[in-house]
């Protein structure tokens, strides 16, 4: 006798449910790869590290980092798109997930190709200035921008956070500030404190160790909602009068599309648990880093709310891959 294939359809499609199930049960049983799309040692690097120790307590089984760096992020995030929906490869993302698609001329991959699971981390950034610098608040240094020629502002490139800091002041507040791209936040560093620009804006932990006494940096704000736990005494842009200039170097979970739900949300529990830590919280707080975890519902909030904002930003600034 002939089966129908409308039961044939739903015979397959409820074997498929029961293994996707089955898989999740027996999940992790061996180890897992974290995979950052950029060079050992900076803020997205450091946080992988700690959620990856601190996940891998949680759930039984080894987490392995490895740095796939390269075209803002994209390599990293190619390598994970197109790896096993097995919930072995995942993803530790930055804010160019996000907007490289909008601004990059081609990419290999489609955004649906990843899947928000967790946010890890930020280092909230740190808008600074060479330390001999007549500006003190972030006010000064907007009024200065509109005056002249302008001012030039270090970025890490086309679409980096510095870009985006630069464009929010620019649409935002009527600044006239030129972006710089240079090849990583490191060469922008060196700009600022020999002088070749007027400014950038830099991951907490890259900034603060610059900006104690004797120090090459003078911070002006904070970009993000709340001071900096390590350093209450800078005040944020939105205290400093611009409540739109919100932004941070942050760190999430994504994972190739096609991961059982059961398993992303026992690794978005594995991770909140551990930037929950306290070893973690005493660990990274110090740095400038601000532990979040969290839910993966906020997450996939998190990341809708970001596509919409930032991509308002892209379109009004023109911004695009030269």
């Amino acid at each position: 006798m002939q089966i129908p294939f409308s039961r044939t359809l739903i015979a397959l499609v409820a074997g498929m449910a029961l293994a996707g199930g089955a898989a999740a049960q027996t999940w992790p049983n061996k180890p897992i790869t974290f995979v950052v799309p950029f060079s050992a040692g900076g803020a997205n690097d450091l946080m992988a590290r700690a959620a990856a120790e601190g996940a891998s307590k949680q759930l039984g089984q080894p987490i392995i980092i490895e740095n796939k760096g390269g075209a803002g992020g994209t390599i990293g995030s190619y390598y994970v798109a197109r790896s096993a929906p097995d919930g072995y490869t995942f993803l530790i993302s930055a804010a160019g997930v996000i907007s490289n698609s909008m601004i990059k001329k081609s990419m290999p991959f489609k955004d649906s190709d990843l899947e928000p699971v967790v946010m890890i981390g930020l280092a909230p950034s740190v808008i600074v200035v060479p330390a001999d610098s007549k500006f003190n608040n972030l006010k000064d240094f907007v009024d200065a921008s509109k005056t002249g020629e302008g001012l030039y502002f270090a970025t890490a490139g086309t679409g980096s956070t510095p870009h985006f800091v630069a464009e929010l002041l620019n649409t935002q507040y009527g600044a006239k500030i030129e972006p710089v791209p240079y090849k990583s936040g490191s060469e922008g560093v060196v700009a600022v404190m020999s002088g070749q620009v007027s400014g950038t804006s830099e991951a907490s932990i890259i900034a603060l160790p610059h900006i104690e006494p004797g120090g090459k940096f003078k911070a002006l704000a904070t970009t993000w909602v709340r001071r900096i736990a390590a350093y209450p005494q800078l005040s944020t842009a939105t205290e400093q009068g611009f409540p739109k200039l919100q932004i941070a170097h942050w760190a999430g979970l994504h994972a190739p599309a096609g991961v059982p739900a059961d398993i992303l949300d026992k690794m978005a529990a594995a991770v909140d648990a551990a930037m929950k830590s306290p070893e973690v919280v005493d660990r990274l707080t110090p740095l400038g880093i601000e532990p979040v975890g969290g839910t993966r519902a906020e997450f996939i909030e998190f990341v809708n709310a970001e596509r919409a904002r930032l991509g308002e930003v892209v379109k009004a600034a023109g911004m695009k891959e030269e």
